[in-house]
């Protein structure tokens, strides 16, 4: 099982950055997906979420109306897109997988990719 996060970098407060999560070794289609960020000294937080089946959505209230979560079941991948970057949205960004089957629950986690907001 893997997840490997790309796309982040650095972005002037105000700019836009995307960042993708490829999934492999799992059956994508099946798990809801999901970012996380942690910030230097903070706990990790749940950013924004999408079901599968349903594609339904749900955000942190800190990111509603900025970022946007999608997924692509045919590229195996989870996308992130944030839009009027905050210097607070500064963290680690991971990608997490999650499913839970007749009493077992599927957990899995990318390595993180940076995203810093700063002028």
């Amino acid at each position: 099982v893997q997840l490997v996060e790309s796309g982040g970098g650095l972005v002037q407060p105000g700019g836009s950055l995307r960042i993708s999560c490829a999934a492999s070794g799992f059956t994508f289609s099946s798990y809801d997906m999901s970012w996380h960020r942690q910030a230097p000294g903070k706990e990790r937080e749940l950013v924004a979420v999408i079901t599968s089946p349903g594609g339904y959505t749900n955000y942190a209230d800190s990111v509603k109306g900025r970022f946007t979560i999608s997924r692509d079941n045919a590229k195996n991948t989870v996308y992130l897109q944030m839009n009027s970057l905050k210097d607070e949205d500064t963290a680690v960004y991971y990608c997490n997988a999650k499913r839970s089957t007749f009493g077992r629950q599927y957990n899995y986690w990318g390595q993180g990719t940076q995203v810093t907001v700063s002028s």
